[in-house]
């Protein structure tokens, strides 16, 4: 009795100092991995275990006794082999730290297999008398240099699967520990919030994607049903003065902004020289700068210094 409420006790202190808690499976989680766990997030962090019954009842009783409603948001999130890690500092640098603590296992039977386990080819250094358990697994064989040898990979359990007992006996002959266990962040809670934890891989990037992504739809939206908005403000401006464009293009309205564009319509060739590149040292035409030269040949000499001008300048 005492100890239960001395765990009451603790859990309603960390519901009053924390709002940032991380909800994390623990299956299959040692206590020498969960003291190494504790030990790399010391500072402003405390994970807390305890049955599922106890913590939703100290989350009732606390939310009954402060007013905190907001923490009763934890509570349908306490199923199976779950804890929660207090902390004040960055969410995503804790959830790091937390999913690095993983220890190697062994597959052992009737174990939901976490990822597919594959074995792959070459020698097993197992005697030939071992070919049985490959056998039972259809698992295709040679004899190398006195030992058993696999040829090609083999897709041993898949993810989801529960480990057999052949499975397990040749894993353990391999030597082979396929799987691994640590803390499982699988809520975040913030502040009465509750969301997964791949929030906290979302880079600055990612938001500004998705923003566009957001605007560009609410843009889109009010374009289509004709209602201003800051989005589509740009682009309905730009619609409205291409449409004064059209409209003074086809009938004597104008305006300053459309003349350029009227005049350009009635006489595009006076825009073509303006916009055609021209060479250094050369003009974009021979035929005009040779036309300068002959009428500045025919052009009275007044002063030697003027006529040295003009050879220095066509030279």
């Amino acid at each position: 009795m005492q100890k239960k409420m001395n765990y009451d006790a603790k859990l309603s202190k960390l519901l009053d100092h924390y709002t940032q808690i991380l909800v994390v499976g623990a299956d299959n989680v040692g206590s020498n991995q969960l003291q190494n766990i504790r030990h790399g997030l010391r500072g402003d962090s405390i994970v807390l275990m305890g049955k599922n019954t106890m913590m939703k009842r100290t989350i009732r009783l606390h939310a009954e006794k402060t007013g905190n409603k907001a923490v009763l948001s934890l509570v349908p999130l306490l199923v199976g082999n779950v804890g929660l890690v207090f902390t004040k500092g960055d969410l995503k640098e804790v959830s790091d730290v937390v999913a690095k603590y993983k220890v190697a296992a062994p597959a052992r039977v009737g174990l939901v297999a976490p990822i597919d386990v594959i074995v792959p080819p070459g020698n097993t250094g197992l005697d030939p008398s071992q070919t049985s358990f490959f056998q039972v697994l259809n698992i295709p064989t040679k004899i190398n240099k006195g030992t058993v040898e696999i040829i090609t990979p083999v897709e041993l359990i898949q993810k989801g699967e529960k480990v057999g007992s052949s499975e397990a006996a040749l894993l353990t002959k391999l030597g082979r520990k396929p799987f691994s266990y640590g803390l499982i962040v699988q809520f975040v809670y913030e502040n009465g919030s509750v969301f997964s934890p791949e929030v906290l891989n979302l880079t600055e990037d990612d938001l500004v994607e998705k923003f566009a992504v957001g605007l560009s739809q609410v843009a889109a939206f009010s374009l289509a049903v004709s209602y201003p908005s800051l989005a589509a403000a740009p682009h309905m401006i730009v619609n409205g003065y291409k449409n004064l464009l059209s409209v003074a293009v086809i009938t004597e309205y104008s305006f300053k902004h459309a003349e350029k564009v009227k005049d350009y319509l009635k006489d595009p060739s006076k825009y073509v020289a303006a916009a055609a590149p021209v060479s250094m040292g050369a003009s974009s035409s021979g035929a005009p700068e040779a036309a300068e030269k002959e009428q500045k040949k025919e052009e009275p000499v007044e002063s030697s210094e003027d006529e040295g001008g003009l050879m220095g300048l066509f030279d």
